[in-house]
């Protein structure tokens, strides 16, 4: 059995990014529009997005932990999304509501660390097929 903690980590992260997602939307559709340009607004909506696609994956992951995944490449597939979180939906919310523009180049690591979580998913996934076969 997994400890309780492993287990709460990320249903709680992902829900908080989740919150947070929607929070930020309602800020960006409602505090920024006169603030900055519509290409910033298309951006922060895209920080958005990402974070609520990557929030509610992190919860995912801990419900497809009960159906017999490899725990271990689940944990480092909510890893990888926890940094893609921070990565790319942080880089690009720092670029439009700073003159910080040195983070741009962040944003495609924490893209990287969303694939590769999703790859990590995936692999999680084939092996199961195939360990349940053999069973």
């Amino acid at each position: 059995m997994q400890a309780p903690g492993l287990i709460r980590f990320p249903i709680i992260v992902g829900a908080f990014f989740a919150l947070t997602a929607v929070m930020a939307g309602a800020f960006g559709a409602h505090g920024l529009r006169n603030l900055v340009s519509e290409r910033s607004l298309e951006v922060f909506q895209t920080a958005v997005t990402y974070q609520m696609y990557h929030g509610i994956a992190l919860v995912l992951v801990t419900l497809l932990s009960g159906l017999g995944l490899s725990r271990r490449l689940l944990g480092f597939s909510a890893g990888f999304f926890l940094v893609g979180i921070l990565l790319f939906s942080g880089s690009l919310y720092t670029l439009v509501l700073t003159d910080i523009h040195w983070v741009g180049p962040i944003t495609p690591l924490g893209g990287l660390c969303f694939m590769i979580g999703w790859a990590l998913l995936l692999v999680a996934g084939a092996c199961l097929s195939v360990n349940r076969n053999r069973g």
